[in-house]
């Protein structure tokens, strides 16, 4: 497979992959539509937008802004909190303008500053993850992922508490009260709405001082801001939604006690949103196959019966970082108020 950093070669079957994604999300010929970019975005991933578009008769344009200045003190990946924009007002009324958003920006617009902004026009905005393309041709949405995703929404906003346990020592504990729920299937046709490709899950953002309990990376889950599949166990001890010890021996723990502190800010050891997987096209062995320019991992946030716990911001609790762990765990079981909704990793 080719690096992010070499020319790769736009296959028609990409193109067709990405009309149909669009056709999914209401695409019309006339549309005025807006594909959005950074400097250091992944070119066929753009083209191949700009092409789809012109396939279904929309009327685009494009949208690229400089991407921006290092400031974190250690790297930063797959946030979903896009800084590209930068508040630029004439990109982002551009963008608002249109009807329909193609994001190809690096690290998604999903927790932007401005797409409160651009949702509030009216557009949809579809949010193009940083792969190669064979991931997401792969992972095409399909139109019968919708209605299981919905109904975990349902089934997750109608309850009170979730409650997580494994083999490896998981116990822990959300309290759903004041949580925000969400869900992605990989298309979306309404107005002043987001969503994401590939997809395939649903989450809470619990309020401030819901989580207690104990996590247990096991050996074979995956820390999705090293690309990492877990070598070690990393125990991590949860107290009002922040993790006050990181136990484990190995490399794994070192590293993830590293990155935590490197932030200074208490806020990157707190809960940002949990949930579980629910595409049975995504695997969760796919890291295994791309080197890591080519994959995002958003593929893992997601597969069938994945529990994912995820550090950092989270508007609801009212915190605000750039530090961020997603933490896709297999083997769990989930319950909401005592009813199973994954049991030992696998959906029910």
């Amino acid at each position: 497979m080719s690096g992010a950093g070499s020319a790769v070669r736009i296959e028609a079957k990409w193109i067709d992959s990405f009309a149909e994604a669009f056709r999914l999300c209401g695409v019309q010929p006339g549309e005025a539509c807006a594909v959005l970019s950074e400097t250091q975005s992944r070119p066929v991933l753009v083209q191949l937008a700009e092409l789809a578009l012109a396939r279904l008769e929309a009327r685009w344009f494009h949208v690229t802004v400089p991407t921006p200045r290092v400031t974190a003190p250690v790297p930063v990946r797959s946030t979903g909190a896009s800084d590209a924009l930068g508040g630029l007002d004439g990109a982002v009324a551009a963008l608002a303008a249109s009807r329909f958003v193609v994001d190809c920006t690096v690290e998604g617009l999903q927790h932007a500053a401005e797409l409160p902004g651009i949702l509030g026009a009216g557009a949809r905005v579809l949010v193009v993850s940083n792969e190669h393309p064979e991931i997401l041709e792969r992972t095409l949405p399909r139109a019968e992922d919708e209605a299981p995703v919905r109904e975990a929404m349902r089934r997750l906003r109608s309850a009170r508490r979730l409650h997580v346990r494994s083999a490896a020592g998981t116990d822990l504990a959300v309290d759903l009260a004041g949580a925000r729920v969400g869900g992605v299937w990989g298309f979306t046709a309404r107005p002043g709405t987001l969503t994401h490709w590939p997809a395939g899950l649903v989450l809470a953002f619990p309020a401030a001082g819901s989580v207690d309990g104990t996590l247990v990376l096991a050996p074979g889950d995956v820390n999705l801001t090293f690309k990492r599949y877990l070598a070690d166990a990393v125990t991590l001890r949860i107290e009002r939604d922040h993790v006050v010890a990181i136990e484990g021996t190995g490399v794994d723990a070192d590293l993830m006690r590293g990155y935590f502190a490197a932030w200074g800010d208490p806020s990157a050891y707190a809960v940002s949103h949990v949930g579980w997987g629910l595409n049975r096209r995504a695997r969760w062995d796919a890291m295994t196959f791309y080197d890591k320019a080519d994959f995002n991992g958003t593929e893992l946030r997601a597969f069938a019966g994945s529990f994912l716990y995820s550090t950092g911001a989270n508007e609801v609790a009212g915190r605000h970082t750039p530090g961020h762990f997603d933490l896709p765990l297999r083997g769990c079981t989930v319950t909401l108020d005592g009813s199973e909704v994954v049991r030992a990793g696998e959906l029910v």
